[in-house]
Protein backbone atom coordinates (compact mmCIF):
# COMPACT_ATOMS: atom_id res chain seq x y z
CA UNK A 1 0.00 0.00 0.00
CA UNK A 2 2.85 2.41 0.82
CA UNK A 3 4.48 1.88 -2.58
CA UNK A 4 1.15 2.45 -4.32
CA UNK A 5 0.70 5.69 -2.41
CA UNK A 6 4.23 6.73 -3.37
CA UNK A 7 3.49 5.95 -7.01
CA UNK A 8 0.36 8.13 -6.88
CA UNK A 9 2.46 10.95 -5.46
CA UNK A 10 5.02 10.53 -8.22
CA UNK A 11 2.31 10.71 -10.86
CA UNK A 12 0.97 13.86 -9.20
CA UNK A 13 4.59 15.12 -9.49
CA UNK A 14 4.57 17.59 -6.70
CA UNK A 15 1.13 19.17 -7.12
CA UNK A 16 0.55 21.43 -4.15
CA UNK A 17 -1.89 20.12 -1.56
CA UNK A 18 -5.13 21.86 -0.79
CA UNK A 19 -4.70 25.21 0.94
CA UNK A 20 -4.39 25.06 4.69
CA UNK A 21 -7.25 26.33 6.76
CA UNK A 22 -6.99 29.97 7.65
CA UNK A 23 -7.50 29.00 11.25
CA UNK A 24 -4.43 26.78 11.29
CA UNK A 25 -1.19 28.67 10.58
CA UNK A 26 1.39 26.79 8.53
CA UNK A 27 3.92 27.06 11.32
CA UNK A 28 1.73 25.43 13.95
CA UNK A 29 1.86 21.65 14.51
CA UNK A 30 -1.30 19.83 13.56
CA UNK A 31 -2.60 17.11 15.83
CA UNK A 32 -2.58 13.79 13.98
CA UNK A 33 -6.04 12.30 13.40
CA UNK A 34 -6.96 9.22 15.39
CA UNK A 35 -6.16 6.02 13.52
CA UNK A 36 -4.04 7.78 10.86
CA UNK A 37 -0.54 6.77 9.82
CA UNK A 38 0.87 9.77 11.67
CA UNK A 39 2.62 8.62 14.87
CA UNK A 40 2.13 10.34 18.22
CA UNK A 41 4.70 12.94 19.20
CA UNK A 42 5.14 14.25 15.64
CA UNK A 43 5.76 18.00 15.42
CA UNK A 44 5.28 18.95 11.78
CA UNK A 45 3.60 21.48 9.51
CA UNK A 46 0.18 20.63 8.03
CA UNK A 47 1.70 19.98 4.60
CA UNK A 48 4.03 17.28 5.91
CA UNK A 49 1.24 15.71 7.96
CA UNK A 50 -0.97 15.49 4.86
CA UNK A 51 1.84 13.86 2.88
CA UNK A 52 2.40 11.46 5.78
CA UNK A 53 -1.26 10.42 5.61
CA UNK A 54 -1.19 10.04 1.82
CA UNK A 55 2.02 7.98 1.58
CA UNK A 56 1.75 5.96 4.78
CA UNK A 57 3.98 4.99 7.69
CA UNK A 58 7.05 4.57 5.49
CA UNK A 59 6.96 8.23 4.53
CA UNK A 60 9.86 9.26 6.84
CA UNK A 61 12.07 6.55 5.33
CA UNK A 62 11.32 7.67 1.79
CA UNK A 63 12.06 11.27 2.75
CA UNK A 64 15.29 10.23 4.44
CA UNK A 65 16.52 8.30 1.40
CA UNK A 66 15.78 11.18 -0.99
CA UNK A 67 17.33 13.71 1.37
CA UNK A 68 20.46 11.61 1.82
CA UNK A 69 20.87 11.34 -1.96
CA UNK A 70 20.85 15.12 -2.31
CA UNK A 71 23.05 15.88 0.66
CA UNK A 72 25.50 13.12 -0.30
CA UNK A 73 25.83 14.57 -3.81
CA UNK A 74 26.41 18.15 -2.68
CA UNK A 75 28.76 17.31 0.20
CA UNK A 76 30.72 14.79 -1.87
CA UNK A 77 31.70 17.68 -4.12
CA UNK A 78 32.82 19.73 -1.12
CA UNK A 79 35.84 17.53 -0.39
CA UNK A 80 36.36 15.29 -3.44
CA UNK A 81 38.33 18.12 -5.08
CA UNK A 82 41.04 17.93 -2.38
CA UNK A 83 42.81 14.92 -3.88
CA UNK A 84 42.60 16.47 -7.35
CA UNK A 85 44.28 19.75 -6.38
CA UNK A 86 47.79 18.78 -7.63
CA UNK A 87 46.39 17.72 -11.03
CA UNK A 88 44.20 20.85 -11.27
CA UNK A 89 47.22 23.03 -10.50
CA UNK A 90 49.22 21.38 -13.26
CA UNK A 91 46.39 21.42 -15.79
CA UNK A 92 45.27 25.03 -15.33
CA UNK A 93 48.56 26.57 -14.16
CA UNK A 94 47.36 27.47 -10.66
CA UNK A 95 49.50 28.19 -7.62
CA UNK A 96 48.88 26.48 -4.29
CA UNK A 97 47.21 29.62 -2.93
CA UNK A 98 44.89 29.81 -5.95
CA UNK A 99 44.04 26.14 -5.63
CA UNK A 100 43.23 26.68 -1.96
CA UNK A 101 40.60 29.24 -2.97
CA UNK A 102 38.67 26.46 -4.74
CA UNK A 103 38.09 24.84 -1.36
CA UNK A 104 37.46 28.10 0.48
CA UNK A 105 35.13 29.47 -2.23
CA UNK A 106 32.88 26.42 -2.04
CA UNK A 107 32.67 26.56 1.74
CA UNK A 108 32.18 30.35 1.87
CA UNK A 109 29.40 30.40 -0.73
CA UNK A 110 27.59 27.54 0.98
CA UNK A 111 28.01 29.18 4.35
CA UNK A 112 26.17 32.30 3.17
CA UNK A 113 23.30 30.53 1.41
CA UNK A 114 22.64 28.24 4.39
CA UNK A 115 21.24 31.27 6.15
CA UNK A 116 18.68 31.69 3.34
CA UNK A 117 17.00 28.37 4.15
CA UNK A 118 14.23 29.70 6.37
CA UNK A 119 13.32 32.45 3.89
CA UNK A 120 13.36 30.04 0.92
CA UNK A 121 10.99 27.68 2.73
CA UNK A 122 8.55 30.49 3.44
CA UNK A 123 8.86 32.02 -0.03
CA UNK A 124 8.92 28.93 -2.29
CA UNK A 125 8.36 25.82 -0.18
CA UNK A 126 10.72 22.94 0.52
CA UNK A 127 10.11 20.98 -2.70
CA UNK A 128 10.72 23.80 -5.18
CA UNK A 129 13.70 25.16 -3.23
CA UNK A 130 15.33 21.74 -3.10
CA UNK A 131 14.79 21.04 -6.82
CA UNK A 132 16.00 24.48 -7.93
CA UNK A 133 19.18 24.22 -5.85
CA UNK A 134 19.99 20.76 -7.19
CA UNK A 135 19.45 21.95 -10.78
CA UNK A 136 21.92 24.80 -10.16
CA UNK A 137 24.29 22.29 -8.58
CA UNK A 138 24.12 19.95 -11.58
CA UNK A 139 24.70 22.80 -14.05
CA UNK A 140 27.67 24.16 -12.08
CA UNK A 141 29.15 20.65 -11.80
CA UNK A 142 29.10 20.35 -15.59
CA UNK A 143 30.70 23.81 -15.83
CA UNK A 144 33.47 22.72 -13.46
CA UNK A 145 34.11 19.57 -15.47
CA UNK A 146 34.56 21.44 -18.74
CA UNK A 147 36.40 24.46 -17.27
CA UNK A 148 39.37 25.54 -19.37
CA UNK A 149 40.57 28.35 -17.10
CA UNK A 150 41.08 28.87 -13.39
CA UNK A 151 38.51 31.67 -13.43
CA UNK A 152 35.80 29.42 -14.89
CA UNK A 153 36.56 26.72 -12.33
CA UNK A 154 36.37 29.27 -9.52
CA UNK A 155 32.91 30.43 -10.69
CA UNK A 156 31.77 26.81 -10.91
CA UNK A 157 32.90 26.17 -7.33
CA UNK A 158 31.09 29.29 -6.12
CA UNK A 159 27.84 28.17 -7.75
CA UNK A 160 28.28 24.61 -6.47
CA UNK A 161 28.80 25.88 -2.94
CA UNK A 162 25.87 28.30 -3.11
CA UNK A 163 23.48 25.58 -4.27
CA UNK A 164 24.84 23.02 -1.82
CA UNK A 165 24.48 25.40 1.09
CA UNK A 166 20.68 25.27 1.08
CA UNK A 167 20.32 21.49 0.66
CA UNK A 168 21.74 20.34 4.00
CA UNK A 169 19.62 22.66 6.20
CA UNK A 170 16.54 21.64 4.20
CA UNK A 171 17.37 18.04 4.98
CA UNK A 172 17.59 18.80 8.68
CA UNK A 173 14.25 20.63 8.62
CA UNK A 174 12.58 17.65 6.92
CA UNK A 175 14.14 15.03 9.19
CA UNK A 176 13.16 17.00 12.29
CA UNK A 177 9.51 16.97 11.17
CA UNK A 178 8.96 13.52 9.68
CA UNK A 179 10.24 11.73 12.80
CA UNK A 180 8.60 12.08 16.23
CA UNK A 181 10.60 13.93 18.87
CA UNK A 182 11.41 10.60 20.55
CA UNK A 183 13.05 9.34 17.31
CA UNK A 184 14.75 12.46 16.04
CA UNK A 185 18.15 11.13 17.05
CA UNK A 186 17.65 8.15 14.76
CA UNK A 187 16.52 10.52 12.00
CA UNK A 188 19.63 12.65 12.45
CA UNK A 189 21.68 9.46 12.27
CA UNK A 190 20.18 8.74 8.85
CA UNK A 191 20.86 12.31 7.81
CA UNK A 192 24.46 11.89 8.93
CA UNK A 193 24.97 9.15 6.35
CA UNK A 194 24.98 11.81 3.65
CA UNK A 195 26.32 14.69 5.71
CA UNK A 196 29.47 13.01 7.02
CA UNK A 197 29.89 9.89 4.90
CA UNK A 198 30.37 11.96 1.73
CA UNK A 199 33.48 13.78 3.01
CA UNK A 200 34.81 10.47 4.33
CA UNK A 201 34.46 8.56 1.03
CA UNK A 202 35.36 11.49 -1.23
CA UNK A 203 39.16 10.92 -1.08
CA UNK A 204 38.82 7.28 -2.17
CA UNK A 205 36.42 8.07 -5.01
CA UNK A 206 38.36 11.17 -6.06
CA UNK A 207 41.70 9.39 -5.98
CA UNK A 208 40.44 6.62 -8.25
CA UNK A 209 38.95 9.11 -10.72
CA UNK A 210 42.09 11.26 -10.82
CA UNK A 211 44.44 8.32 -11.38
CA UNK A 212 42.31 6.39 -13.87
CA UNK A 213 40.30 9.04 -15.71
CA UNK A 214 40.87 12.75 -15.12
CA UNK A 215 40.47 15.39 -12.43
CA UNK A 216 37.43 16.61 -14.38
CA UNK A 217 35.51 13.53 -13.36
CA UNK A 218 35.48 14.61 -9.72
CA UNK A 219 32.96 17.26 -10.81
CA UNK A 220 30.80 14.81 -12.75
CA UNK A 221 30.71 12.14 -10.05
CA UNK A 222 27.93 13.66 -7.94
CA UNK A 223 25.55 14.46 -10.80
CA UNK A 224 23.74 11.06 -10.94
CA UNK A 225 22.96 11.17 -7.20
CA UNK A 226 21.52 14.68 -7.46
CA UNK A 227 19.51 13.93 -10.60
CA UNK A 228 18.03 10.74 -9.13
CA UNK A 229 16.52 12.62 -6.18
CA UNK A 230 14.73 15.32 -8.22
CA UNK A 231 11.41 13.59 -9.15
CA UNK A 232 11.07 12.00 -5.72
CA UNK A 233 11.63 15.37 -4.04
CA UNK A 234 8.79 16.90 -6.04
CA UNK A 235 6.54 14.04 -4.99
CA UNK A 236 7.49 13.70 -1.33
CA UNK A 237 8.48 17.16 -0.15
CA UNK A 238 5.83 19.74 0.75
CA UNK A 239 5.12 22.70 -1.49
CA UNK A 240 4.85 26.24 -0.16
CA UNK A 241 2.40 26.32 2.73
CA UNK A 242 2.19 30.02 3.46
CA UNK A 243 -0.40 32.00 1.53
CA UNK A 244 -0.16 35.58 0.35
CA UNK A 245 2.90 37.54 -0.78
CA UNK A 246 6.38 36.24 -0.17
CA UNK A 247 8.18 37.63 2.88
CA UNK A 248 10.79 40.36 2.31
CA UNK A 249 14.37 39.19 1.93
CA UNK A 250 17.19 40.56 4.09
CA UNK A 251 19.39 41.91 1.30
CA UNK A 252 21.39 44.10 3.67
CA UNK A 253 22.21 41.09 5.84
CA UNK A 254 23.24 39.09 2.76
CA UNK A 255 25.61 41.82 1.56
CA UNK A 256 27.18 42.30 5.00
CA UNK A 257 27.52 38.54 5.58
CA UNK A 258 29.10 38.00 2.14
CA UNK A 259 31.47 40.91 2.66
CA UNK A 260 32.53 39.64 6.07
CA UNK A 261 33.20 36.06 4.89
CA UNK A 262 34.89 37.05 1.62
CA UNK A 263 37.20 39.59 3.26
CA UNK A 264 38.09 37.18 6.07
CA UNK A 265 38.94 34.32 3.73
CA UNK A 266 40.96 36.64 1.48
CA UNK A 267 42.94 37.79 4.51
CA UNK A 268 43.61 34.22 5.64
CA UNK A 269 44.63 33.12 2.16
CA UNK A 270 46.88 36.10 1.41
CA UNK A 271 48.52 35.91 4.84
CA UNK A 272 49.84 32.45 4.00
CA UNK A 273 52.01 33.83 1.20
CA UNK A 274 52.43 37.54 2.00
CA UNK A 275 52.42 37.62 5.80
CA UNK A 276 50.11 39.38 8.25
CA UNK A 277 51.73 42.80 7.73
CA UNK A 278 50.97 42.95 4.01
CA UNK A 279 48.71 45.89 3.10
CA UNK A 280 46.13 43.69 1.37
CA UNK A 281 45.90 41.41 4.40
CA UNK A 282 45.48 44.32 6.81
CA UNK A 283 42.83 45.94 4.61
CA UNK A 284 40.94 42.66 4.19
CA UNK A 285 40.97 42.05 7.96
CA UNK A 286 39.73 45.57 8.62
CA UNK A 287 36.91 45.17 6.10
CA UNK A 288 35.89 41.83 7.63
CA UNK A 289 35.76 43.31 11.15
CA UNK A 290 33.74 46.34 10.04
CA UNK A 291 31.34 44.14 8.05
CA UNK A 292 30.89 41.77 11.00
CA UNK A 293 30.11 44.60 13.44
CA UNK A 294 27.70 46.17 10.94
CA UNK A 295 26.04 42.80 10.30
CA UNK A 296 25.48 42.16 14.01
CA UNK A 297 24.13 45.70 14.51
CA UNK A 298 21.76 45.25 11.58
CA UNK A 299 20.72 41.77 12.64
CA UNK A 300 19.57 42.71 16.13
CA UNK A 301 17.31 45.44 14.69
CA UNK A 302 15.95 43.69 11.59
CA UNK A 303 12.44 42.22 11.77
CA UNK A 304 13.33 39.15 9.69
CA UNK A 305 17.14 38.91 9.68
CA UNK A 306 19.17 36.48 7.61
CA UNK A 307 20.86 35.19 10.78
CA UNK A 308 18.49 35.25 13.74
CA UNK A 309 20.84 35.95 16.64
CA UNK A 310 17.87 35.85 19.01
CA UNK A 311 18.07 32.07 18.80
CA UNK A 312 21.25 32.24 20.87
CA UNK A 313 19.23 33.41 23.84
CA UNK A 314 18.26 29.76 24.16
CA UNK A 315 21.14 28.40 26.24
CA UNK A 316 20.88 24.80 25.04
CA UNK A 317 20.78 25.85 21.40
CA UNK A 318 23.70 28.25 21.90
CA UNK A 319 25.82 25.46 23.42
CA UNK A 320 24.99 23.10 20.57
CA UNK A 321 25.82 25.88 18.10
CA UNK A 322 29.26 26.47 19.66
CA UNK A 323 30.13 22.77 19.60
CA UNK A 324 28.88 22.52 16.01
CA UNK A 325 31.27 25.31 15.00
CA UNK A 326 34.34 23.60 16.46
CA UNK A 327 33.29 20.17 15.19
CA UNK A 328 32.96 21.64 11.69
CA UNK A 329 36.54 22.88 11.92
CA UNK A 330 37.67 19.43 13.01
CA UNK A 331 35.70 17.55 10.37
CA UNK A 332 36.68 19.61 7.32
CA UNK A 333 40.16 20.32 8.68
CA UNK A 334 41.01 16.64 9.19
CA UNK A 335 39.44 15.68 5.86
CA UNK A 336 41.63 18.30 4.18
CA UNK A 337 44.94 17.65 5.90
CA UNK A 338 44.95 13.84 6.18
CA UNK A 339 44.92 12.99 2.43
CA UNK A 340 47.56 15.66 1.82
CA UNK A 341 49.75 14.02 4.48
CA UNK A 342 49.40 10.65 2.77
CA UNK A 343 50.32 12.11 -0.62
CA UNK A 344 53.08 14.55 0.38
CA UNK A 345 54.73 12.76 3.31
CA UNK A 346 53.82 9.08 2.85
CA UNK A 347 54.19 9.53 -0.94
CA UNK A 348 51.01 7.66 -1.87
CA UNK A 349 49.36 8.27 -5.21
CA UNK A 350 45.81 9.72 -5.01
CA UNK A 351 44.14 6.35 -5.53
CA UNK A 352 46.09 4.69 -2.72
CA UNK A 353 45.56 7.69 -0.43
CA UNK A 354 41.83 7.56 -1.04
CA UNK A 355 41.61 3.81 -0.60
CA UNK A 356 43.56 4.08 2.65
CA UNK A 357 40.85 6.38 3.99
CA UNK A 358 37.89 4.36 2.67
CA UNK A 359 37.70 1.82 5.56
CA UNK A 360 37.26 4.70 7.99
CA UNK A 361 34.33 5.93 5.91
CA UNK A 362 32.67 2.53 5.96
CA UNK A 363 33.26 2.23 9.70
CA UNK A 364 31.56 5.58 10.16
CA UNK A 365 28.63 4.51 7.98
CA UNK A 366 28.21 1.37 10.07
CA UNK A 367 28.22 3.46 13.26
CA UNK A 368 25.53 5.93 12.22
CA UNK A 369 22.50 3.67 12.80
CA UNK A 370 23.86 2.74 16.23
CA UNK A 371 24.70 6.32 17.17
CA UNK A 372 21.28 7.50 15.98
CA UNK A 373 19.67 4.79 18.11
CA UNK A 374 21.76 5.81 21.12
CA UNK A 375 20.98 9.50 20.60
CA UNK A 376 17.33 8.81 21.49
CA UNK A 377 18.20 6.72 24.55
CA UNK A 378 21.21 8.25 26.28
CA UNK A 379 22.26 11.77 27.13
CA UNK A 380 23.38 13.75 24.08
CA UNK A 381 26.04 15.35 26.26
CA UNK A 382 27.57 11.97 27.05
CA UNK A 383 27.42 10.78 23.44
CA UNK A 384 28.96 13.96 22.03
CA UNK A 385 31.64 13.98 24.74
CA UNK A 386 32.72 10.43 23.90
CA UNK A 387 32.77 11.31 20.20
CA UNK A 388 34.85 14.44 20.72
CA UNK A 389 37.29 12.55 22.94
CA UNK A 390 37.76 9.87 20.27
CA UNK A 391 38.38 12.40 17.48
CA UNK A 392 40.80 14.41 19.63
CA UNK A 393 42.62 11.21 20.58
CA UNK A 394 42.93 10.17 16.94
CA UNK A 395 44.45 13.55 16.02
CA UNK A 396 46.78 13.33 19.03
CA UNK A 397 48.03 9.93 17.89
CA UNK A 398 48.88 11.44 14.50
CA UNK A 399 51.38 13.79 16.15
CA UNK A 400 54.04 11.04 15.85
CA UNK A 401 53.37 10.12 12.22
CA UNK A 402 56.18 10.36 9.69
CA UNK A 403 57.11 9.00 6.28
CA UNK A 404 57.90 5.58 7.77
CA UNK A 405 54.74 5.17 9.85
CA UNK A 406 52.88 2.07 8.62
CA UNK A 407 49.74 2.96 6.69
CA UNK A 408 47.87 0.39 8.79
CA UNK A 409 48.65 2.38 11.95
CA UNK A 410 47.44 5.65 10.44
CA UNK A 411 44.35 3.90 9.10
CA UNK A 412 43.55 2.69 12.62
CA UNK A 413 43.91 6.22 14.00
CA UNK A 414 41.70 7.63 11.26
CA UNK A 415 39.03 4.99 11.93
CA UNK A 416 38.99 6.03 15.59
CA UNK A 417 38.38 9.63 14.53
CA UNK A 418 35.60 8.76 12.07
CA UNK A 419 33.83 6.59 14.64
CA UNK A 420 34.00 9.57 16.99
CA UNK A 421 32.45 11.81 14.32
CA UNK A 422 29.65 9.30 13.84
CA UNK A 423 28.89 9.48 17.55
CA UNK A 424 28.85 13.28 17.57
CA UNK A 425 26.45 14.32 14.83
CA UNK A 426 23.12 12.58 15.58
CA UNK A 427 23.07 13.66 19.22
CA UNK A 428 24.39 17.15 18.47
CA UNK A 429 21.90 17.84 15.67
CA UNK A 430 19.00 16.43 17.68
CA UNK A 431 19.99 18.52 20.71
CA UNK A 432 20.04 21.70 18.59
CA UNK A 433 16.69 21.02 16.90
CA UNK A 434 14.92 19.82 20.03
CA UNK A 435 15.85 23.02 21.84
CA UNK A 436 13.62 25.04 19.47
CA UNK A 437 9.87 25.24 18.83
CA UNK A 438 8.58 24.10 15.43
CA UNK A 439 8.32 27.56 13.89
CA UNK A 440 12.00 28.30 14.63
CA UNK A 441 13.44 25.00 13.35
CA UNK A 442 14.10 26.30 9.78
CA UNK A 443 16.02 29.31 11.12
CA UNK A 444 17.82 27.14 13.67
CA UNK A 445 18.73 24.56 11.04
CA UNK A 446 20.19 27.29 8.83
CA UNK A 447 22.24 28.68 11.70
CA UNK A 448 23.55 25.28 12.83
CA UNK A 449 24.66 24.35 9.31
CA UNK A 450 26.05 27.86 8.78
CA UNK A 451 28.21 27.50 11.88
CA UNK A 452 29.41 24.02 10.91
CA UNK A 453 30.32 25.21 7.40
CA UNK A 454 31.86 28.45 8.69
CA UNK A 455 33.88 26.42 11.16
CA UNK A 456 34.95 24.18 8.31
CA UNK A 457 36.03 27.11 6.14
CA UNK A 458 38.04 28.64 8.98
CA UNK A 459 39.40 25.22 9.91
CA UNK A 460 40.72 24.56 6.42
CA UNK A 461 42.20 28.06 6.11
CA UNK A 462 43.71 28.00 9.60
CA UNK A 463 45.21 24.53 9.17
CA UNK A 464 46.60 25.48 5.77
CA UNK A 465 48.17 28.57 7.38
CA UNK A 466 49.61 26.55 10.29
CA UNK A 467 50.95 23.95 7.87
CA UNK A 468 52.68 26.48 5.61
CA UNK A 469 54.07 28.62 8.44
CA UNK A 470 55.32 25.79 10.61
CA UNK A 471 56.75 23.85 7.66
CA UNK A 472 58.70 26.95 6.58
CA UNK A 473 59.95 27.48 10.13
CA UNK A 474 61.09 23.88 10.44
CA UNK A 475 62.71 24.03 7.01
CA UNK A 476 64.72 27.08 8.07
CA UNK A 477 65.88 25.40 11.26
CA UNK A 478 66.80 22.11 9.58
CA UNK A 479 68.64 23.87 6.74
CA UNK A 480 70.81 25.67 9.29
CA UNK A 481 72.19 22.29 10.35
CA UNK A 482 72.95 21.12 6.80
CA UNK A 483 76.57 22.25 6.54
CA UNK A 484 79.69 20.60 5.20
CA UNK A 485 80.61 19.83 8.81
CA UNK A 486 77.45 17.75 9.22
CA UNK A 487 78.69 14.17 9.04
CA UNK A 488 75.18 12.74 8.61
CA UNK A 489 74.52 14.93 5.58
CA UNK A 490 77.86 14.09 4.00
CA UNK A 491 77.31 10.37 4.57
CA UNK A 492 73.87 10.58 2.94
CA UNK A 493 75.35 12.39 -0.06
CA UNK A 494 78.07 9.74 -0.33
CA UNK A 495 75.51 6.91 -0.32
CA UNK A 496 73.43 8.66 -2.98
CA UNK A 497 76.51 9.19 -5.16
CA UNK A 498 77.37 5.49 -4.86
CA UNK A 499 73.91 4.59 -6.13
CA UNK A 500 74.19 7.09 -8.98
CA UNK A 501 77.52 5.58 -9.99
CA UNK A 502 75.73 2.32 -10.83
CA UNK A 503 73.84 4.14 -13.60
CA UNK A 504 76.92 5.95 -14.88
CA UNK A 505 76.50 9.30 -13.11
CA UNK A 506 79.75 10.48 -11.52
CA UNK A 507 81.65 13.67 -10.79
CA UNK A 508 79.99 17.05 -10.40
CA UNK A 509 76.67 15.85 -11.83
CA UNK A 510 76.42 13.13 -9.16
CA UNK A 511 77.46 15.62 -6.46
CA UNK A 512 74.77 18.09 -7.57
CA UNK A 513 72.07 15.41 -7.68
CA UNK A 514 73.04 14.10 -4.23
CA UNK A 515 72.77 17.59 -2.78
CA UNK A 516 69.37 18.04 -4.46
CA UNK A 517 68.31 14.80 -2.82
CA UNK A 518 69.36 16.17 0.58
CA UNK A 519 67.23 19.27 -0.02
CA UNK A 520 64.25 17.06 -0.92
CA UNK A 521 64.73 15.11 2.31
CA UNK A 522 64.85 18.37 4.26
CA UNK A 523 61.64 19.58 2.62
CA UNK A 524 59.86 16.30 3.36
CA UNK A 525 61.08 16.38 6.95
CA UNK A 526 59.89 19.97 7.35
CA UNK A 527 56.48 19.19 5.87
CA UNK A 528 56.14 16.19 8.15
CA UNK A 529 56.84 18.33 11.23
CA UNK A 530 54.32 20.92 10.03
CA UNK A 531 51.66 18.25 9.59
CA UNK A 532 52.37 16.96 13.10
CA UNK A 533 51.70 20.37 14.60
CA UNK A 534 48.52 20.68 12.54
CA UNK A 535 47.23 17.44 14.05
CA UNK A 536 48.12 18.69 17.53
CA UNK A 537 46.17 21.91 16.90
CA UNK A 538 43.14 19.87 15.79
CA UNK A 539 43.34 17.70 18.90
CA UNK A 540 43.44 20.77 21.16
CA UNK A 541 40.41 22.44 19.53
CA UNK A 542 38.32 19.28 19.70
CA UNK A 543 39.28 18.52 23.29
CA UNK A 544 38.31 22.03 24.38
CA UNK A 545 34.94 21.57 22.66
CA UNK A 546 33.98 19.10 25.39
CA UNK A 547 33.51 21.98 27.86
CA UNK A 548 30.46 23.66 26.19
CA UNK A 549 28.99 20.24 25.44
CA UNK A 550 27.96 19.89 29.09
CA UNK A 551 25.81 23.03 28.95
CA UNK A 552 23.46 21.66 26.29
CA UNK A 553 20.99 20.41 28.90
CA UNK A 554 19.12 17.08 29.12
CA UNK A 555 17.58 15.27 26.16
CA UNK A 556 14.11 16.45 25.30
CA UNK A 557 13.65 13.24 23.27
CA UNK A 558 14.01 11.08 26.39
CA UNK A 559 11.15 12.86 28.09
CA UNK A 560 9.07 12.64 24.90
CA UNK A 561 9.36 8.88 24.58
CA UNK A 562 6.15 6.92 25.19
CA UNK A 563 5.76 5.74 28.76
CA UNK A 564 7.93 8.48 30.23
Amino acid sequence: MDLQALWRRLKAFGRAPAPASAAAPASAPEAPPTGSAVPPGLEATPGIIRLYEQVGPRYPWYVSIVSVLGSFATLLTATIVNVAIPDIMGSLGMTMDEAQTLVSAFLAAGTVTMLMTAWCIRAFGIAHTYVFCLCVFIASSVLGGIAATAETLFIARLLQGAASGVVTPLTMVLIAQVFPVSKRGMGMGLMGVGTVLAPALAPAIGGYLVDNLSWRWVFYMAIPFAAASLPFALALFPAREERGPRPPFDWAGLVLCSTFLTALLIALTEAQSEGWHDDRVVIALAVSVVALVAWIAWDVRAAQPLLNLRLLRNGRFASAALVTFTVGAGLYGSTYVFPLFLMEVSRLIPTDAGLSMAPAGFAMAAMFPLSGYLADRVSARSLVTVGLALVAWACWLMRDADAFTPIVDMLGWYIIGRVGMALIFPGLNAAAVNALPLELIPAGSGMINFLRQFGGALGVSALSFVLIERSAEHQLRVMETQTWDNSAMMELMRLVQEQLAYVGLVGYQAFEMSFTYVLAVVNTQSDMLGYRESFIALAAVLALSILPTWTMGPNRSLAARPGR
